[in-house]
């Protein structure tokens, strides 16, 4: 007798082709995850790049606002005063250097950067050091310690755009009171808490001076004895032809932050209030990502001649200017352009490495080494017409 045997249907998967299935979906994983991460490159890299061009663009303006004012002195510039004038202080003479106002603008040229040089940017820059030419002023140095080494420093001093006009003059011609319309406090301060240090000007003559004290509500500034006046006031301002404007004296420079690891363009003021000492206010971050600042003066064919010219024929480093006559200030005095050069990086680096230009990083004829972290860089340049010296050059 034949036993019949049961036949079953095999179900299920054998052990090749579930193994076939994981290596398609292993590659089909795969595909997807360097996707994902070719678009998060190319998003830090657009986001970077935007950066870049947007802090760059933030700068250059922030820049060209305040060295445009150099030689802003009221009515007229610095240079063309009426040859009976003068444009006087009541300031010490040799006194604190950011009280000198016989420069309105003054650059510090940082060591082995002219034209030509090469220089090595760090992810970590060094700060705080002393080779600059002409030399920085101890007063300076000793404001401004996060100065990143190798990057240029200027110092601007002038009167602020706006003023208010003078209403009357009480006192003396040595130690006048001037009043003015107190509903524009405001634009007299223009920003600024408390301040002490103006100028007066009319359409011949100027002078900066401390005010001894303010007086908001009745709208008076009073000259006298305070610690930065050493001289009296010479010139008899009237009222209707004379302006009083707030005097600024900063330094913008490059520094970096060891809190957030950063390098930025910064500007620091000095002030005094009525009555006080000047004293160096605290530095402000203006433009984050800024590394390097190099910058190269214009200056007027007339060095040694009574007037300027209107013709700029030269141009060099702060070290040039400062050598191209004797008095130095009167170098500074026919500064008529400014070249201003940046590097400015990403706040981020990329995901990735990425591969090295063959552009290379230049500024005014500078050329970088940058890092290797992996942050996107950028130099961008442009001249500057301070046109408070090129009107009446």
């Amino acid at each position: 007798m034949t036993r019949m045997r049961s036949r079953q249907t095999m179900s299920g998967l054998s052990l090749i082709e579930l193994m076939i299935a994981l290596t398609i979906g292993l590659i089909i994983m795969l595909g997807v995850v360097q996707v994902f991460a070719a678009s998060r490159t190319a998003y830090q890299l657009s986001e970077g790049l935007a950066r870049v061009q947007e802090n760059s663009r933030f700068a250059m303006d922030s820049l060209q606002r305040e060295l445009r004012m150099a030689g802003h002195f009221g009515c007229v510039n610095d240079q063309a005063h009426d040859p009976q004038g003068t444009l006087a202080t009541t300031f010490a003479a040799g006194g604190h250097p950011a009280l000198d106002f016989a420069r309105s603008i003054q650059g510090y040229e940082a060591t082995n950067t002219k034209p030509g040089d090469a220089v090595t940017l760090a992810a970590t820059p060094s700060t705080g050091g002393t080779k600059y030419s002409p030399a920085l002023p101890s007063e300076f140095a000793a404001a401004i310690k996060n100065r990143v080494d190798g990057s240029d420093i200027v110092a601007l001093r002038y009167l602020v755009p706006t003023g208010v006009p003078v209403t009357a003059v009480a006192g003396t011609v040595a130690q006048p009171v001037f009043s003015f319309d107190p509903k524009r406090l405001a634009v007299l301060d223009s920003g600024v808490t408390d301040p002490g240090l103006f100028g007066v000007a009319d359409c011949i003559s100027a002078t900066v001076f401390q005010a001894r004290a303010i007086d908001a509500k009745a709208g008076t500034v009073t000259v006298g004895t305070a610690p930065n006046n050493d001289v009296a006031i010479a010139r008899n301002y009237q009222p209707g032809q004379a302006v009083l404007y707030r005097a600024e004296t900063s330094i913008l420079y490059v520094g970096y932050d060891a809190t957030t690891k950063q390098s930025s363009l910064y500007r620091l003021r000095f002030t005094a209030k009525p009555g006080a000492a000047l004293v160096a206010g605290p530095a402000e971050a203006l433009v984050e990502g800024v590394e390097n600042m190099q910058l190269l003066y214009g200056q007027d064919h007339g060095l040694s001649t009574v007037s300027p010219t209107g013709y700029i024929d030269r141009q060099g480093t702060a070290t040039d200017v400062q050598a191209s006559i004797v008095p130095a200030s009167r170098g500074w005095q026919r500064v008529g352009t400014v070249q201003l050069g940046l590097v400015v990086s990403s706040p981020d680096p990329a995901a990735s490495v990425q591969a090295s230009s063959s552009t290379p990083l230049t500024a005014l004829g500078v050329t970088y080494t940058a890092p290797s972290d992996g942050r996107m860089r950028a130099a961008y340049q442009s001249t500057i017409a301070l046109r408070n010296r090129l009107y009446g050059n």
